[in-house]
């Protein structure tokens, strides 16, 4: 009975704490032909990050049509290529970011006459939603226990890589502000000293051209 309870208290913890620290997004969205839908995902370098993606199907009792071909491309915040995929129904990527960032997956329909809607499955997880746990568990020969104990680790881990990030993040913008504030002030002071400057020359001009017409 205290190893049942045990098990059911692991099992709480772990779907607690994975749905508050393992990223994942599935979603089904249409696109019509011709058009382009990309979706973000803010990725921590060293992560894991698996996608899969496919059309659905209008007609289960046929092959797809055509027209329902779908360009997939994955791209970094700078510009570096992870995945590529022309006129498909279906694919998948995998790969481990080496810089944090945003990540786009843009999804492209070709153009057809007449116009085609597409609906989507996208499925994009990261981080120790990205493991596949039933491969560990087979790989080590370890039991329910000690899965679910790896499971949590792992996800305090990534929890605390979390954390990290956001705290370099926010170094970041701090540094951002207090630069963007600095060259504000300097610029405020250019400002003020060009009207200043200004000012003076017109006050300068105006008394030399009334000396001149001897009216001062």
């Amino acid at each position: 009975m205290i190893i049942s309870r045990l098990d059911l208290y692991l099992l709480v913890i772990t779907t607690v704490t994975g749905l508050l620290s393992s990223p994942s997004k599935s979603l089904r969205f249409e696109l019509e032909s011709g058009h382009t839908k990309c979706i973000a995902e803010d990725i921590k370098s060293n992560s894991m990050t698996v996608g899969k993606y496919s059309i659905v199907n209008p007609h289960d009792s046929q092959p797809l049509p055509e027209s329902h071909k779908l360009t997939v491309r994955v791209t970094s915040s700078y510009g570096n290529n992870y995945h590529h995929s022309e006129r498909v129904e279906s694919g998948q990527f995998a790969f481990t970011a080496a810089e944090a960032g945003d990540y786009m997956a843009c999804f492209w329909a070709a153009d057809h006459k007449p116009t085609a809607t597409l609906t989507v499955d996208f499925d994009w997880k990261t981080g120790v939603a990205a493991k596949d746990w039933s491969k560990v568990a087979k790989k080590g020969s370890v039991d329910v226990m000690e899965m679910e104990l790896k499971k949590m680790y792992d996800t305090v881990i990534s929890i605390q890589e979390e954390m990290n990030y956001l705290r370099e993040r926010e170094e970041e913008m701090q540094d951002l502000n207090t630069s963007t504030n600095v060259k504000m002030a300097w610029l405020s002071f250019l400002s003020i000293s060009v009207c200043l400057a200004v000012a003076g020359l017109q006050v300068w001009h105006l008394k030399t051209f009334f000396q001149k017409k001897k009216l001062i």
